[in-house]
């Protein structure tokens, strides 16, 4: 199974708009499992409009809960919290749910047994098909956290079930960043696709972003989008890039069909050619023969492959 995981150092560089047409293009080379691993902000569904077969909660964590029938106000939990999340209330002491960190300390000192520790409902998730395949999404519900655990999750399910369609390509749209869902979508992946921008804050979170791949042995390919708003930084990044062995997939130049393909919720792909779709398509072809080509680079740079 080959997995490319398109991620990026921030958001806002086309990750997604580039990720679906990806899957736009892969639909027509035998197909591939379609993965949206930004479980906090989901986006692609927007552009696919996924057709949802299956839903599923998503449970993680504890969260403990006050029986006020039960509670005799003795306040020894409201003592024991280290995070405040005990509050008084006029008949019974409550629990703020944005407070409680789950550790379960209230619930095994309570004397009268008057608290309850069940499993939190932190989001849902979706097995659906959409017009190039089938596809896997999730949405945590509001300030609820590990992301992680959700996107190791959604890639378990997506790896099965392209297995039992006989699939072997999966495409993951990452979160953008370096944190805790960003790790768990890199793992097991054969490529990780890196859309950056020619601007320094853009070559600051590309190289944040490439390290975290080097740490983990994801071999990398990277994409310069709207290079031509700055040739001068795009070259700049061309240059780290050959210097520290990662492969260029090539430079997508700005172009204002992205934004009427977002308005018809289509992929770039599927409109009249443009000189982006048609950079595009180049793109993915260097991606596809990366992602069969591509073995684990060394951890430290200059140093032969491991």
């Amino acid at each position: 199974m080959r997995e490319i995981v398109v991620i990026s150092g921030k958001g806002g560089t086309g990750k997604t708009s580039i990720t679906a047409a990806f899957a736009h293009l892969a639909s027509v080379q035998g197909g591939a499992m379609l993965c949206d691993l930004d479980v906090d902000a989901p986006d692609l569904h927007l552009l696919l409009a996924p057709d949802r077969q299956e839903e599923h909660a998503f449970y993680s964590g504890r969260e403990a809960r006050i029986d006020p029938s039960v509670c005799t106000g003795c306040g020894l939990c409201a003592g024991l919290c280290r995070f405040g999340a005990v509050m008084p209330g006029p008949r019974a002491f409550g629990i703020d749910p944005l407070r409680c960190e789950g550790c379960g300390v209230c619930e095994r000192f309570c004397p009268a047994g008057a608290i309850g520790f069940s499993e939190k409902h932190c989001g849902q998730w979706y097995a659906s098909a959409m017009r190039f395949g089938p596809m896997v999404h999730a949405q945590l519900f509001p300030g609820q956290e590990n992301s992680g655990r959700l996107v190791a999750l959604l890639k378990k399910e997506a790896r099965e079930r392209a297995k039992a369609l006989g699939l072997t390509l999966m495409l993951c749209d990452g979160a953008p960043g370096i944190g805790c869902p960003v790790i768990s979508s890199l793992s097991g992946a054969s490529l990780a696709v890196v859309v950056t921008e020619p601007t320094p804050s853009g070559r600051h979170d590309l190289e944040r972003v490439v390290d975290l791949c080097r740490h983990f042995r994801i071999p990398v390919a990277v994409v310069v989008n709207k290079f031509d708003l700055n040739p001068e930084n795009s070259e700049g990044i061309e240059d780290y890039c050959r210097e520290q062995g990662h492969a260029l997939a090539g430079r997508l130049p700005h172009d204002e069909v992205v934004v009427r393909a977002m308005v018809q919720g289509k992929c770039v792909t599927e409109l009249p050619e443009t000189p982006f779709s048609k950079a595009l398509r180049g793109v993915w072809e260097v991606v596809a023969h990366h992602a069969r080509t591509a073995s684990r680079p060394s951890p430290f740079p200059n140093t032969p492959n491991a």
